[in-house]
């Protein structure tokens, strides 16, 4: 057995390191360390309640709106206050906005990237990878970052600015938009669909949307050119390395459910394990939620808190800790959270069918994340039409001196949560559960390991690899934020 330290990784937002114990080419066990701390749930105590929705957003450049939208959900639970509908709708718009162009970013930027290294340069489509994915010179950055520049232009029209907007309120947003500017919406909306459809897809949403199963999606790969589109050629080097083999955790995917309507979320929250026989999913209760810290370098008191009884109290030097990060359970269990979770609770038949086949891997986050870009645009284009000019976009209220409250939403990684306590008008406690602290989970004090460190187990390491390919697919394949999980 010999033990290999694998990071700093680039493209990744913050620091990440990851332990792998190897024997015979094969990783055996992982330990996922963050190893750096930054303290967002202490800056917060003793501030005004309503100050979370100007430190909160600042935990991360990428995903500040979903940061926004938790901290705002959390407030507004806090005060007892219900959005107005078309700030709801409006916060619908800017978070989807922000899911997306991260799925954008993650494919392009973050994940493809890997495929015009050297590495591969025997394989038969990497001439092909390399002219549109390789860092800097390849096409697919030239075409990719003014699309999604223009997609952001509705971060703009709705939110003033991104990141770190104050246009997301507990009462919903204070950005109002006239009839002539939702026909600008609209547009972008339009302009974004043409981008994808041509260059991303090589198909139109509705066809993608469309596919139910693994043997639908190979179908459609079989009908086209392996050069007609970016998801095309994804597919082929996934089949050609076999990526559905890579990174395969225990297959339990929770959601906390996204984009509230009028009655209910466009996506629910649920709890889904392939090891059901009926393989339903399960409701989510958040009382469930716990947070273990015996392997974090935290103090504790040896029981796993629920958010709202939870302490963040560093303790650099505490014995068998490895990393910064808490240890989230639901019910006592490690899950997964992220686009293919979302999609596999919300019954999406090609995720479902991408799990039962192979459990959740490299190849069904990919595919899943791509495909959630179909699923929501549509739902943006139709949020547009349903703005009503002229109505209110924010309802105001008070704070109690004496509160709780949290907010869950789907950031584009998974499952994100803000818990608020408020005594006598200040903040008591604030606890935050990021997406990546559930996926990159250290072992909690039963020594079960966080779903990534189960999904290295299996990874192929070759002789004389010191960041090993396989690790780097599986590792990029969550899209981890580091800032996001040490907040």
């Amino acid at each position: 057995m010999t033990r290999l330290v694998v990071g700093p990784f680039n493209r990744v937002e913050g620091d990440l390191e990851v332990t792998l114990d190897v024997a015979n080419g094969v990783v055996r066990s992982a330990r996922v360390n963050s190893p750096l701390y930054r303290g967002f749930e202490q800056i917060l105590q003793g501030k005004a309640p309503l100050d979370a929705l100007v430190f909160a957003p600042r935990i991360c450049g990428i995903c500040s709106v979903s940061q926004s939208t938790a901290a705002a959900q959390a407030l507004a639970a806090a005060m007892g206050l219900r959005p107005a509908e078309n700030g709801r709708i409006a916060g619908n718009l800017l978070l989807a906005n922000e899911n997306l162009a991260d799925h954008l970013t993650h494919f392009y930027l973050f994940f493809m990237t890997d495929f015009a290294r050297a590495d591969y340069a025997a394989r038969p489509w990497f001439a092909a990878a390399e002219g549109r994915f390789k860092a800097i010179s390849g096409s697919a950055t030239r075409e990719m970052l003014p699309a999604r520049a223009d997609f952001l232009k509705l971060m703009g029209m709705l939110a003033g600015k991104w990141p770190h907007t104050l246009a997301l309120q507990p009462g919903g947003t204070t950005r109002p938009m006239q009839g002539s500017e939702r026909i600008r919406l609209h547009l972008l909306l339009r302009a974004f669909r043409g981008f994808l459809e041509q260059t991303l897809f090589g198909d139109s949403f509705e066809a993608i949307a469309a596919l139910d199963s693994l043997s639908a999606l190979r179908a459609w790969m079989t009908a086209r050119p392996a050069t007609s589109s970016d998801f095309r050629l994804f597919l082929e080097i996934a089949h050609d390395l076999e990526l559905w083999r890579l990174g395969r955790a225990n297959d339990v995917f929770m959601s906390y459910g996204n984009y509230p309507l009028a009655e209910g979320r466009l996506l629910p929250a649920g709890l889904w394990d392939a090891a059901d026989a009926g393989r339903v999913t399960r409701p989510f209760d958040p009382a469930q939620i716990s947070e273990d810290l015996s392997h974090a370098w935290m103090a504790d008191d040896g029981i796993a808190h629920h958010p709202l009884q939870g302490a963040t109290l560093p303790l650099a030097d505490k014995s068998g800790a490895y990393t910064w990060c808490k240890a989230p359970r639901l019910a006592g269990r490690v899950v997964e959270t992220g686009a293919l979770a979302r999609q596999v609770v919300a019954g999406t038949l090609l995720a479902r069918d991408l799990v039962i086949e192979h459990g959740g891997n490299v190849f069904a986050r990919v595919v899943m994340r791509l495909v959630e870009i179909a699923r929501i645009l549509p739902e943006m284009e139709r949020w547009c039409h349903e703005l009503a000019p002229g109505e209110a976009y924010c309802h105001h209220g008070d704070m109690p001196d004496e509160a709780t409250g949290h907010g869950l939403v789907e950031a584009a990684r998974g499952s994100l949560g803000h818990w608020i306590t408020v005594k006598r008008g200040r903040i008591h406690n604030y606890q935050i559960v990021a997406p990546t602290t559930w996926n990159f989970s250290p072992r909690d004090a039963a020594g079960n390991p966080g779903a990534l460190e189960q999904a290295l187990v299996g990874a192929a390491v070759a002789a004389g690899e010191t960041t090993p390919l396989a690790v780097q697919h599986i590792v990029r394949s969550f899209d981890p934020c580091m800032v996001c999980t040490v907040h």
